[in-house]
């Protein structure tokens, strides 16, 4: 009956998604930080003229902004 049914979660700003949600977004924080902080390593490297140091540097800081943010986000069960 239309009474009796729960209104679907609509979820707030401290849920956590789970199951496959967690993993695509583990995945997306990862490769996000590795695009934004690759592209400004890029520009470095234009502006600079490094010849890729720069960004090979801004994809390994991405990688691990990527994951702590992963870790802060989905590592510990609230």
């Amino acid at each position: 009956m239309a009474g009796d049914q729960k209104p679907p979660n609509a979820g707030g700003p401290g849920d956590v998604p789970s199951g496959a949600g967690q993993g695509w977004t583990a995945l997306s924080y990862l490769i996000a930080g590795m695009l934004v902080w690759g592209f400004i390593g890029w520009l470095v490297d234009g502006w600079l003229d490094t010849g890729g140091i720069a960004t090979g540097i801004g994809i390994v800081l991405g990688m691990a902004g990527g994951v702590i943010l992963v870790i802060r986000n989905l590592g510990t069960p609230k």
